[in-house]
């Protein structure tokens, strides 16, 4: 059983403000508080603990604490494993597309059609990052207003952090037009093309897609409920912008970048003995991610230094820069990602990193956990373009979701 120190401050006395509401529960049950508090430790960042995970972690334990023995749910009624379970986030997602598909229609037959595939397309499982034509309305073949509302879409999904770094990488396709010797007309900000994948509805399963050079945003529905992200894929170039740019040092993705690079620095001897190793030969990558754009990733052995093998300092820097990497998308999702990511067992999360330690020397670096894998990288144009994915072993695409479905509720 778990116990708690005689100095550990009680739950009750942190929930303040936008917690307050749950303070007669915990009053009442505290050791169901206490029980969730310690399963992330002591070490990990509090500030991160009690914003994104906690108020998660607390309220589902203690609905499962307080919920009659008796009225256990069947198989087929219970949520998929690897899901996001949220129908008010998917409500959102619904009428925000239903509203977007709407404005094109009317006076753009021909987009409509081009914004729309069936659900079982294949093409719902093509993701890629490259400068290259795509399926879907581009945003330059957009009105202003209907552009609006595709940034609304977007911002369905994403988080305010994340939104803030999607729009920032896409506005630097002007920065490219500029400054590129061979122009590409698919590194534009206005190339980004949003696809939709089935019926958008309260009760459907569908998908969209927002993509384009350096960023790929794949969100699938099912039942009008359950939600995955992956795979998630944002990059930027240049990495930083260079003096004498009106935006000079902007750094679009700079915190996956810094942690990184300082846990790396804090390694000891010993630890890079098994934490480093080698820079991907770029060749035999997709634009320097060993990952690539590949449909499924099949779970290899986890390479690096694991973080059972980490100093308090150093387990806490690991799980700030996952929730970096995941709190990309809105908050409502990521605390539920998070907290899958923490019942797999935070012990058996590893960290590769590679290549050198200062800010112009190129660098690459993995995360792998039992359900994840975040991979970064930053080997191209002199260590200044940056690239980070993250994907979900079973869940890429609602694999996950979708096979549940066919399983429990085929007619």
């Amino acid at each position: 059983m778990t116990t708690v120190s005689p100095g550990t401050p009680s739950c009750r006395d942190k929930l303040d403000g936008p917690y307050a509401r749950v303070k007669d529960e915990l009053t009442t049950h505290a050791p169901v508080c206490q029980t969730f508090r310690l399963q992330w430790g002591p070490r990990y960042p509090e500030t991160l603990f009690m914003n994104r995970i906690f108020p998660t972690a607390i309220l589902v334990g203690f609905l499962a604490w307080a919920a009659p023995t008796g009225a256990q749910e069947s198989p087929a009624a219970k949520k998929p494993l690897q899901s996001m379970d949220s129908p008010e986030i998917a409500a959102e997602m619904s009428e925000t597309a239903q509203r977007f598909l709407a404005a094109i229609e009317k006076d753009m037959k021909e987009r409509w059609l081009n914004a729309r595939f069936h659900f079982k397309d294949t093409e719902r499982l093509n993701f890629h990052f490259f400068p290259i034509p795509r399926r879907g309305v581009s945003l330059n073949e957009l009105r202003e207003g209907q552009k609006q509302l595709a940034y609304a879409l977007m911002g369905s999904a994403l988080s305010h952090s994340g939104n803030r770094k999607a729009l920032t990488i896409m506005s630097l396709g002007d920065y490219l037009r500029d400054h590129d010797e061979n122009p590409n007309q698919f590194r534009d900000s206005d190339r980004f093309f949003i696809t939709i994948f089935g019926e958008p509805g309260p009760r459907e399963t569908w998908a969209f897609r927002i993509e384009g050079f350096h960023l790929s945003l794949n969100i699938t529905i099912v039942q009008g409920r359950y939600i995955s992200v992956t795979p998630s894929f944002f990059g930027v170039i240049p990495a930083i912008l260079p003096e004498g740019e009106p935006r000079a040092g902007l750094q679009a993705l700079k915190k996956e970048t810094e942690l990184g690079r300082q846990l790396a620095r804090s390694f000891s001897a010993k630890q890079r003995q098994v934490g480093f190793g080698e820079v991907p030969i770029f060749e035999e990558t997709v634009g320097g991610l060993v990952t690539g754009n590949r449909r499924k990733l099949e779970r290899g052995k986890p390479q690096g230094l694991a973080y059972r093998e980490m100093n308090p300092k150093q387990q806490d820097l690991l799980l700030e820069l996952v929730v970096e990497h995941v709190g990309r998308i809105r908050r409502e999702l990521s605390d539920q990602d998070l907290e899958k990511i923490r019942k797999a067992g935070l012990d058996r999360i590893h960290f590769k990193w590679a290549g050198g330690l200062q800010v112009d020397e190129p660098h690459h670096y993995l995360i792998q956990g039992p359900t994840f894998l975040i991979e970064y990288d930053n080997t191209q144009d002199k260590a200044n373009h940056v690239h980070c994915v993250y994907r979900d072993f079973d869940n890429d695409f609602g694999d996950a979701m979708i096979k549940h479905y066919q399983h429990h509720h085929a007619r």
